[in-house]
This record gives structure tokens, C-alpha cells and sequence, in this order.
């Protein structure tokens, strides 16, 4: 499709050739530079977005903040013309094709994966210290150069910080892909860096295990519901140190995550230390440039002359070198160094190789691609083993918690002191009583009140019989202790409300206390297992236990008809709080061992 005569006759310097895409922001078409013979590509945004009101003016403003960004990483904007019918980029044109192209091709490596996002984060970073976010990070939005470089493209949704808006299309959508969109930007919040460290976590999510943080399989309008009340699944198939960044650079919560781009590149960086090794951004192919923030000192590498290699199964070797900082643009310019030559006349071949030329391995984007001492499993022995203890702790308080609650005594009679009785039963003996009606009673005038643990929830007065408030039916379930006074003396009966007990407040009120601890709990656990550190965590379990416990033997005593007896519910309440602080420690234990 050739370019329309508005966007030809609006660049007369260029020689303006086919369309070679098309997305939500626009037109790209070829071209090329009359006189520099310089091949660029030009975008022609939407007109219904650049006539909207005020919009023409955000978008002069913004293209002059984005031809102002000069950074290895990002498409730089050589021009920007507005007509009363378009508004167009001049970008450069990239041929070396995108990341989304080279996952549908060979794949790419875990290394490679690694370098890809330290290039997209430092081109983020720059254009972030400018005061422009990108808000549409994705594979297909990372674009290299023939010579392998990576750039940061489409900053056509950026939004000027300082603004505080979200830019919307004409429909009022949110922009932005399903996919990769940050948690804030899904609900219309306001947006910071975070929002694109979100976007750029996800690709490396995927580029690392193959799959996104989340279901696939859903709507546009699901998969940002998700990413706004749900947390992403646990990357699997990652060495630990790796994942640990991956997963708090997609946390939901913005303070969970990495506030900026470059703290998220340096723990990257430090990661991918640990996993390849030293050496391993040469290696990956994909040349970086990288912030002293980043690399850790200065911007010259020191290497020390000390050679190792690893000898894989099938008997080639893998050959590094052990660097302070190995932060070459180029694989080549680490081959002219004196420790790359000594092992060129030691092994008769260029480092960097592993028995052939590595660009013709096999690129995969499987969770195997990690290589010897990378199993991708995370470290589950050591975390399970460091675990044990709490977690054997916790399960034997909760055993205990129940065997308590249920083992508390049944209602049994009461030595009679009078000869006060209650429905016609004997003195002290149990009582079915109907809350409902006036309950009858023998001996006299008297006093009746109902009560649980020591605690009078009910009191009522009569000659021949008692009528409790209407409430009280709805307030008292299982079985209570029944007391009677009157001139002649005091008397205790078991009673049993004829009502439905989860129908009173003793029965639902327990089981809903039940459950909000449990819900408050594994709110917890999820904080922990997200990194949360500090006795905090242990502190918020204490009064949950607690109340788990309580509640668990009042519900208990409440539909096995038991008068509840005070200390067998202290004492659930003591072995529930051992169990939810075991339960947290366990946790805790697990998520640090896993992340060792």
C-alpha cells in the first residue's frame, strides 16, 4: 500500500515509499531521505486522536520531548511535521526485525533474554529521566538494528509525567496491551515509572519460561482484571535469583515493586551474575550499554587474568572469564583482550565458543535452557527441609486446637440446691427451652438468665414463668448455662435453645469469625511469600490465631451442643496463635530458602 498524497506532499524532503505496519497508534510507512539518502520510517498517527481537542498540542509538546531523547537504546525521532490533516514521525527504521519475531523463530536464550531487558531498561530509564513514560512495552515494540543492537520504539502513547493523564483512543479505552499492562494503568490510576517496570517484568517473565504471568486464554477486558485484582503466578523453571527480580518487577502493588528502571536493571545485572557467571553479557550476543548504577563502578571493565571452563556432558566446553565487570558493546572487543589471546594460543579457538560458533546453537524458550547446575527447580529440598520444624509446629498446634474444642465436657446436671425447676424438668437437670415463648418455671418467683463462659448474654424475670427478649432467640445457640435465683436460693441447669444453632449469633458469629481469620491469615502468608520481612508479619498473626481459635471452639461447642467452658477456649486460642506464628515462619523459611 502506497502512502497517501497528504503524507507525501507534507514531507517533500523524503522520498516516502509503501506502508510497512499499522497498530493502534498509526501508519508506518518507508522512506528515505532525499538528500542524506538516510532510510527512516514515518508514522502518521490517528487523526481522530490528533483532532481531538487539545490534542494536536500534546502531541507538538510530546514530540519535542521525544526527539530530545538521544540513548543507544531508544528509536530516535529525527522529525515532526504537522499539517491541518496529519501529524507524522520521522523515525529510524530498524531492519533487524523484533524480539516477538526472534520468539517465533529459533527463540532466544536465557542470557539473551537477560540482555534484551538490561537494553529495554536502559533506554526506559533515559527517556523516564526525561519525564516520559512508554506505557506499551511488548516484544513487538523492541526492535533491532542490523548489527543486533536493541531499541526501545514507539514511545506513541507516552505520557509526559508531569501531566498526570492517561492518554485514551477515541473510544475512551485505556491504551496499552492487555498483556503487559500495569495494574494502574488497567484501572485509569495515576501512572509512574512502575507502570513500564511492570510491562518490561512480564516480557522477561516471558521471554524466560515461555508463558505470561497470567491465563492466556481470556478476553482483553479478563486479562486486565486480572492483572488488577490478581497476582501473577510464581515463575517456574527459573533459577532463583532470577526469579526473585522477575517476580517483584510484576508485583500488583506498586510499593511491592521496583520504583524505577535502573534499580531494576541492576538486580537483573547482579542475578545474571550469579546464574551464567562472570562474562555472560558478551556472551548473550546482544551488545549493551549499561550505567555505572548498573554495572556497579566504572565504566571501563578490569579483567583479571583467570581462566576457568565447564565441560558440559556431551564433552564440549563452555569457556568464560572471570571479570570484575564484563561489559563489552562488542563480543569481539573481548576476544582482543591479553587473557582472551592467552586462551586462544591454550585451546587453538576463540573464546566464547562452546566446541562450534555459538550463533549456530539451537535457541530455545524452553524452562530447560539454563544448562548444567540450572535445573530450574528452585531450590525446593533446601526450602522444604527449612521449613519442616514450623510447619510441624503448626500442624500439631491446630491438632491440638481442634481435640480441645471438641473434647470439652457435654452438659451434665446440676447438684440441686432447690427446688427450683425449669419445663417441668428436675432440679439442676438439662432443659430444652424455647427461647420463642415464656419459658415455664416451678418453685416460685424467680430470676432467669443465660449465659456462656461466664458471660450473661440474657436475663429475665417472672412468677410462673420467664419471657426473654425477642433477640435472644437469635442471640443464643448450642447449649448455655441456665441459672434461676429466687428468695429460696440459686440454681444451674444446662440449657438448650430449641433454634437452629447456626441461626443464632453464637453459631453464624463464630463461623464468620472463623473464616475472616483465615482470609486476614492467608492475606499474610501472601505479603511473606511476596518478601515481606520483619516481626511485623508475626505480629499480625498473633490476634488472628487468637481469634481463629476462639472462634473454632465456640463453633464447636455451638453445634456439638457443649457448654463452653472458658479455659478449653483459652486454650484453643493459645494453640491457634502458636499455629498461625509456626504458619508464618514456615512460609517465611520457604520463600528465603527458595530465593537463596
Amino acid at each position: 500500500m502506497t502512502a497517501p498524497a497528504n503524507v507525501v506532499n507534507a514531507l517533500p524532503q523524503y522520498q516516502v515509499g509503501s506502508m510497512i505496519g499499522a497498530g493502534g497508534m498509526g501508519v508506518v510507512y518507508a522512506g528515505v531521505h532525499r538528500s542524506l539518502g538516510r532510510h527512516v520510517a514515518i508514522k502518521q498517527l490517528p487523526a481522530e486522536m490528533v483532532h481531538k481537542p487539545g490534542m494536536g498540542s500534546r502531541f507538538d509538546r510530546e514530540a519535542k520531548v521525544l526527539a530530545s531523547l538521544d540513548h543507544p537504546h531508544i528509536v530516535p525521532v529525527y522529525d515532526y511535521v504537522r499539517t491541518a490533516y496529519d501529524s507524522l514521525l520521522v523515525m529510524e527504521k530498524l531492519d533487524g526485525g523484533t524480539v516477538f519475531d526472534r520468539t517465533q523463530g529459533r527463540g532466544i536464550t536465557p542470557d539473551a533474554a537477560c540482555a534484551i531487558i538490561l537494553a529495554t531498561l536502559a533506554g526506559l530509564h533515559a527517556a523516564h529521566s526525561a519525564g516520559v513514560l512508554h506505557l506499551d512495552v511488548k516484544p513487538k515494540n523492541l526492535l533491532f538494528t542490523r548489527q543486533g543492537v536493541l531499541k526501545v520504539a514507539d514511545f506513541g502513547i507516552a505520557q509526559v509525567i508531569s501531566e498526570g493523564t492517561t492518554l485514551m483512543t477515541h473510544g475512551g479505552e485505556v491504551l496499552g496491551t492487555p498483556a503487559y499492562i500495569s495494574p494502574e494503568q488497567a484501572s485509569g490510576n495515576p501512572l509512574t515509572p512502575a507502570a513500564d517496570v511492570y510491562s518490561a517484568g512480564t516480557v522477561l517473565y516471558e521471554l524466560l519460561s515461555g508463558a505470561l504471568p497470567f491465563a492466556e486464554d481470556r478476553g482483553a477486558l479478563s486479562m486486565m482484571r486480572q492483572h488488577i485484582f490478581g497476582d501473577p503466578r510464581p515463575i517456574t523453571g527459573v533459577p532463583g535469583p532470577l526469579a526473585e527480580v522477575v517476580m517483584r518487577s510484576v508485583a500488583r502493588e506498586t510499593s511491592q515493586r521496583y520504583r524505577d528502571a535502573e534499580a531494576f536493571a541492576a538486580d537483573l545485572s547482579a542475578a545474571a551474575d550469579t546464574t551464567f557467571g562472570p562474562g555472560w553479557l558478551p556472551r548473550s550476543g546482544i551488545p549493551v550499554h549499561l550505567s555505572p548504577r548498573v554495572t556497579g563502578g566504572g565504566s571501563q571493565p578490569r579483567i583479571r587474568p583467570t581462566l576457568q571452563a565447564t565441560r558440559f556432558e556431551d564433552g564440549t566446553r563452555q569457556d568464560w572469564f572471570e571479570t570484575e565487570r564484563d561489559q563489552f558493546e562488542q563480543p569481539a572487543q573481548f576476544r582482543e583482550t591479553p587473557t582472551a589471546r592467552e586462551h586462544t594460543a591454550r585451546y587453538g579457538e576463540e573464546p566464547g565458543r562452546v566446541g562450534e560458533d555459538q550463533a549456530s546453537r539451537p535457541r530455545s524458550t524452553q524452562p530447560d535452557r539454563f544448562g548444567p547446575g540450572h535445573s530450574g527447580n528452585l531450590q525446593e529440598a533446601p526450602a522444604t527441609r527449612s521449613a519442616l520444624i514450623p510447619g510441624l509446629i503448626a500442624a500439631i498446634s491446630f491438632v491440638a486446637m481442634v481435640v480441645l474444642a471438641f473434647a470439652a465436657p457435654t452438659p451434665g446436671a446440676r447438684t440441686a440446691v432447690t427446688q427450683l425447676a425449669v419445663m417441668g424438668s428436675a432440679p439442676g437437670q438439662q432443659t430444652n427451652i424455647d427461647l420463642s415463648i415464656p419459658v415455664p418455671i416451678t418453685g416460685g418467683p424467680a430470676t432467669m438468665s443465660l449465659s456462656l463462659a461466664g458471660i450473661t448474654v440474657a436475663t429475665a424475670s417472672g412468677h410462673d414463668s420467664v419471657a426473654f427478649p425477642a433477640i435472644t432467640r437469635w442471640l443464643v445457640g448450642g447449649a448455655v448455662t441456665g441459672k434461676i435465683q429466687s428468695p429460696a436460693g440459686t440454681q444451674e441447669f444446662p440449657a438448650i435453645p430449641q433454634q437452629f444453632p447456626l441461626a443464632s449469633a453464637m453459631g453464624a458469629g463464630s463461623l464468620l469469625a472463623c473464616l475472616f481469620a483465615l482470609a486476614y491469615l492467608e492475606s499474610t502468608l501472601r505479603t511473606v511469600r511476596r518478601g515481606r520481612k520483619g516481626a511485623g508479619k508475626y505480629v499480625a498473626a498473633v490476634p488472628l490465631g487468637a481469634l481463629f481459635g476462639a472462634a473454632g471452639w465456640l463453633l464447636v461447642a455451638v453445634l456439638a451442643a457443649h457448654e463452653p467452658a472458658l479455659l478449653y477456649g483459652i486454650g484453643c486460642a493459645v494453640a491457634g496463635v502458636v499455629a498461625a506464628v509456626a504458619t508464618v515462619w514456615a512460609t517465611s523459611a520457604r520463600t528465603a530458602a527458595s530465593r537463596a
